[in-house]
């Protein structure tokens, strides 16, 4: 009887150990198995740390993927807009500068704006030719940009600025900025700008519209009245199809002066009709300033719009060429910079 109790003892003893030992043996092939990999392979530990990441980031993306719908689903604009506010008090500080200017449109990226409530009726590009005329770009900068925000407009501000001190060419850069500009984006009008003309009334709006647009009727300089009965300069705005149209500026206009008539004679060859805001909303501040070196008047000028019926087909956007030298992104403006004098 002890005999056979001490054997059953030892062995439900034995099984005991065997089946412990068994379970040990398992751990660790099981531990070495999915354990040991993970833990000492580099791309185990990427795989795992990228998943979290991955879920981590779905969960944070959601509101940011909602607001994109939003705005995707974003209503248009009014047409007119709730912020204008009419005539205003134009104020050309003399310690301004361009850093102001920034820190007072913080919603301006590179040169360009959209409104964040609405959907935008036109995308429109204002078109600055510039040469050394630094202070009357940041007074115009200054004001414009808060002008066309209230108008509840996406907008892109090119500077085209000449290189070299030979003679400048207005109508020339603004072929350029429109060719360089629709690179760009798929602008639907065009603002061609002064850089010495500030608008004054936020109801003039920057808009194109079936006919091309002349925007100053009046400026300060000629008792707000306008200059003569073609006048077409100054502030002009045509849509992406009628620039293209009457095939833009004619390159050959070298100084001061007949570019703008050319232009006009080019919309009215086309039965298009010049439209204009009333004289009491298109009005404009000129900042004065002296006649520029290589800025000259044009004696050629008279000449050449004798011929305009003859040669727009082949002079303007179809023949503009030009040196690109740089397109840089500043916070207010796209400044192009080019050379009419170098081979391209």
């Amino acid at each position: 009887m002890g005999f056979h109790m001490t054997f059953y003892l030892s062995y439900k003893l034995r099984l005991l150990l065997l089946f412990t030992l068994c379970l040990t043996v398992v751990g660790w092939a099981t531990s070495s198995y999915f354990g040991g990999p993970i833990q000492e392979s580099p791309k185990a530990k990427d795989f795992i740390a990228n998943f979290k990441e991955a879920m981590f980031w779905g969960k944070k993306k959601t509101p940011t993927n909602e607001a994109s719908v939003k705005k995707a689903d974003l209503e248009s604009c009014p047409s007119v807009s709730p912020h204008l506010r009419g005539q205003d008090k134009l104020i050309f500080r003399p310690d301004l500068t361009l850093e102001d200017v920034q820190a007072e449109n913080p919603k301006v990226h590179r040169g360009r704006y959209r409104p964040e409530e609405c959907k935008a009726s036109q995308r429109v590009a204002i078109l600055i030719p510039h040469r050394n005329r630094e202070r009357h770009l940041m007074y115009l900068l200054e004001h414009l940009h808060p002008f066309l925000q209230r108008q509840q407009l996406e907008y892109g501000i090119y500077v085209i600025h000449q290189a070299g001190s030979r003679k400048f060419n207005r109508a020339k850069l603004l072929n350029v900025g429109y060719l360089e500009a629709i690179k760009d984006e798929t602008w639907d009008c065009f603002i061609f700008h002064d850089v010495d003309l500030v608008p004054e009334n936020d109801w003039n709006l920057y808009k194109c519209e079936a006919q091309p647009k002349h925007l100053v009727v009046g400026r300060n300089s000629t008792g707000y009245r306008l200059r003569y009965s073609g006048y077409f300069g100054g502030v002009t705005a045509l849509s992406r199809e009628q620039f293209f149209k009457v095939n833009g500026f004619s390159n050959n206009y070298w100084g001061w002066g007949g570019e703008d008539d050319d232009l006009r004679l080019r919309v009215e060859l086309h039965r298009m009709k010049i439209i204009r805001p009333m004289p009491d909303v298109g009005k404009y501040t000129m900042i004065f300033h002296t006649r520029d070196q290589g800025n000259e008047v044009n004696a050629k000028r008279m000449k050449l719009l004798h011929q305009v019926s003859r040669v727009w087909r082949t002079d303007g956007l179809n023949s503009c060429v030009y040196k690109l030298l740089s397109v840089d992104y500043n916070p207010l403006y796209i400044n192009i910079t080019v050379d009419f004098w170098s081979s391209p």
